[in-house]
């Protein structure tokens, strides 16, 4: 299953300062439909994503009805990713 999102990037400080990009409310629901085939537990889904022209593999976490997408710095600085930029995500789920 692909997904493919437009969202701002934002930075979150909180026990570790990460990265992150909404998941939108209408992706969100099509993943929490699948969330019992995609998830490892605690309703954290593996995932594969795609940014540009950087791939890398991470886990969408859930909160307060959405996903959130953890952007390594890697991968923001390879990407030249500035907070409060729009970022075109593609995510690619292996559905067991």
């Amino acid at each position: 299953m692909k997904i493919k999102f437009e969202n701002e990037l934002y930075y979150w400080r909180g026990p570790s300062p990460f990265h992150f990009i909404t998941v939108p409310e209408k992706e969100s629901a099509e993943i929490k439909k699948l969330s019992t085939m995609l998830t490892y537990g605690w309703g954290v889904i593996p995932v594969e994503s795609l940014i540009g022209k950087t791939t890398f593999t991470t886990a969408l976490i859930p909160k307060d009805g959405l996903y959130r997408l953890p952007i390594k710095n890697v991968v923001r600085l390879g990407e030249e990713l500035e907070l409060d930029d729009v970022v075109k995500v593609t995510l690619n789920f292996n559905i067991k």
